[in-house]
């Protein structure tokens, strides 16, 4: 389990973007892509409160998300899909260190600060994090439909 945590936690930190699936209040599908830092196995992104996939975790706050690579042949597909929770940070400790993350990954995010303009914007952006439940790590280059779960204990 342990190897198979790592791996996962390798491929995520190697990764940029993630797909996110929420449900509207209204009970319909609805999916983002975002970008994403890690701390460990644990996501986080940056959204305005009023972006409906936020206003959806705010109502229902299971979500599920994908990264993968970018592939044209089945047996190149490799990713992960997440299941778990959603949830806007409200600790400021906990705050800082996703954005110290989030500008040493994203360093252009560095400049919203400096401009007028965008730290006005900045200042309404809000930290979620996805807390996984379920993760299975997908690598068909070991072989068709080769499928790892790893189950979290949250």
């Amino acid at each position: 389990m342990e190897e198979l945590k790592n791996q996962i936690i390798d491929f995520i930190s190697r990764h940029s973007t993630l797909t996110l699936g929420t449900v509207s209040p209204e009970h319909r599908p609805q999916a983002a892509d975002l970008f994403y830092v890690n701390d460990g196995l644990e996501l986080f992104f940056l959204s305005k409160s009023e972006a409906r996939h936020c206003v959806n975790i705010a109502t229902n706050p299971l979500v599920a998300a994908t990264i993968h690579d970018e592939s044209r042949e089945w047996r190149q597909i490799k990713g992960v899909q997440v299941e778990g929770r959603a949830f806007k940070v409200e600790e400021t400790g906990r705050k800082a260190r996703v954005m110290a993350l989030y500008i040493k990954k994203f360093p252009f995010v560095q400049s919203f600060f400096a401009a007028p303009r965008l730290a006005k914007l900045m200042a309404e952006i809000k930290v979620y994090r996805i807390l996984p439940e379920t993760i299975c790590y997908i690598d068909n280059s070991s072989g068709y439909f080769n499928r790892q779960t790893l189950k979290l204990p949250y």
